[in-house]
């Protein structure tokens, strides 16, 4: 006998997608227990920002590579391939200025977008209750889209929630960027387990990077060992490991010494091999960590005169300020330090410097690339 079927409106639930919930959870409590009083939080969550700005871009359709995105937040001189076109490049400058307008949500959100952030949250609040924060987060989110508002105040909105809900002590901007990217499929019973998945390894990554980070620091602090007892080498590294890109200027402020000191220091690291100089410039040079060395391909030589070339103003491109989380291979052994806690006051002046950046590049891009209407 044929069984007729269940009335749609007696059809039951669909069943919370638990391995994906699991995965989740499972991430998630990888990456807090890798970050507990960690000495390179700031650092983290600096890279986790602009990476989070770089997916959530692509995700909207304007992808970028994450070293050119890294060296336009360093206010560098893009490295672009002499053979693309005029809108081949205005395509690159316009995807620029998409993921900072983005990176500003998460850091530095206008009276607006900050208003847009708090009913995000509001969503977000409404939907916590039995179902647990990420089943939570997802139907939030999920409603949220389907009644058109910005997605962007809801990524801003999650990094919040994950705090507030006490799975971090940073407002970390895991956003399951990928999730909302062209062809996922959007029915909320379908789209729950991408959103979860997608929020498992964006905290894998997250763990990943952590190691990536500390790895580097801690490599860079052995190469330096032997060094006179008043020297300044050990500090420099800390905050090379902290603000991943540093002038002598910003340096000599942060340590307290002239700058001349500074740049004799960096200058004696980098010899060594200890550290990088990225812009291959007399003026304005920046150092990092040799985890940043991709970032010197992204970036364009100096111009030098030309013989016979009269006076004039060259073509203006844009230059970049701070590094990119970039996602990179596994760490490898390094024998384990003491963990180090430095002050981080000594950071303070090195990150206003890099935001400060951050902020003039995105008002030169928006001179450059008109907002869609």
């Amino acid at each position: 006998m044929e069984v007729s079927p269940r009335p749609s409106w007696m059809a039951l639930p669909a069943a919370p997608p638990y391995h994906a919930l699991g995965q989740a959870a499972f991430q998630f409590g990888q990456l807090a227990h890798a970050l507990e009083n960690h000495s390179l939080l700031p650092a983290i969550l600096y890279r986790a920002r602009l990476d989070a700005a770089r997916r959530n871009a692509a995700a909207d359709g304007q992808a970028i590579d994450p070293w050119h995105l890294a060296a336009l937040l360093a206010g560098l001189r893009l490295s672009l391939d002499a053979g693309q076109s005029i809108a081949e490049r205005g395509g690159v400058l316009a995807a620029a200025r998409h993921a900072l307008e983005l990176h500003q949500w998460f850091t530095d959100p206008d009276f607006d977008q900050e208003g847009e952030i708090q009913r995000a949250e509001k969503a977000l609040a409404a939907e916590t209750g039995s179902n647990g924060p990420f089943l939570a987060a997802g139907r939030a989110i999920h409603a949220w889209i389907d009644a058109n508002q910005p997605r962007q105040a809801m990524r801003a909105a999650l990094a919040r929630y994950w705090q507030r809900q006490g799975l971090f002590t940073l407002p970390l901007p895991l956003t399951a960027a990928a999730s909302l990217a062209a062809g996922v499929p959007w029915a909320r019973d379908e789209w729950l387990p991408v959103f979860l998945r997608t929020l498992a390894r964006e905290a894998a990554e997250l763990v990943q990077l952590t190691r990536t980070l500390e790895h580097a620091w801690r490599t860079a602090r052995q190469a330096s060992e032997g060094r006179r007892s008043t020297s300044h080498a050990s500090a420099t590294i800390d905050l090379l490991a902290a603000a991943p890109l540093l002038s002598a200027p910003s340096l000599a402020s942060a340590l307290g010494i002239a700058e001349k000191n500074s740049r004799r220091l960096l200058g004696e690291l980098a010899q060594s091999g200890v550290v990088l100089e990225i812009t291959r410039r007399a003026k304005r040079r920046l150092y990092a960590l040799r985890t940043m060395e991709p970032l010197r391909d992204a970036v364009d030589a100096p111009r030098r005169p030309e013989p016979g070339r009269g006076r004039g103003r060259p073509p203006s491109i844009i230059e970049v300020e701070d590094d990119d989380d970039i996602p990179t291979p596994p760490a490898p052994a390094v024998p384990r330090l003491p963990r180090v806690n430095f002050d981080y006051a000594d950071l303070d002046s090195a990150m206003v410097e890099l935001e400060a950046t951050i902020k003039r590049t995105r008002e030169a891009l928006a001179l450059v690339v008109k907002k869609p209407t």
